[in-house]
């Protein structure tokens, strides 16, 4: 899978409305049929930062992804709300899913 993990500097008086926002391109991103999930979360130390984890399939799914119409509207329409360029990280691993950590395992009960 192509696994992507970026973070989005939001101007201040945007940030508590980031995820109403970017509402649209998250649902149909969301929708794409080669998307695993894309997530927004909200930095605990930063409340200005948005850390989004994304996921899909293969390249093929993620190089729909950036020519879909929905891609195309949000790098016209969310810039005005950041401020600064995204940063990325962009890779790709070799499995389909998330897997478990192990080291804090959650003991089975009865």
């Amino acid at each position: 899978m192509i696994f992507i993990t970026a973070k989005f500097r939001v101007l201040p008086e945007h940030a508590d409305r980031w995820p109403e926002i970017a509402a649209e391109f998250t649902e149909a991103t969301r929708n794409e049929p080669g998307n695993l999930w894309f997530d927004w979360s909200r930095s605990i130390g930063d409340p200005n930062e948005y850390v989004l984890v994304e996921a899909f399939r293969d390249p093929d799914a993620g190089a729909a992804h950036v020519q879909s119409e929905h891609f195309k509207t949000a790098q016209r329409t969310l810039p005005r709300y950041l401020a600064e360029t995204p940063r990325i990280v962009n890779t790709t691993v070799p499995q389909d899913d998330w897997s478990e950590l192990g080291e804090m395992a959650v003991p089975v009960k009865d």
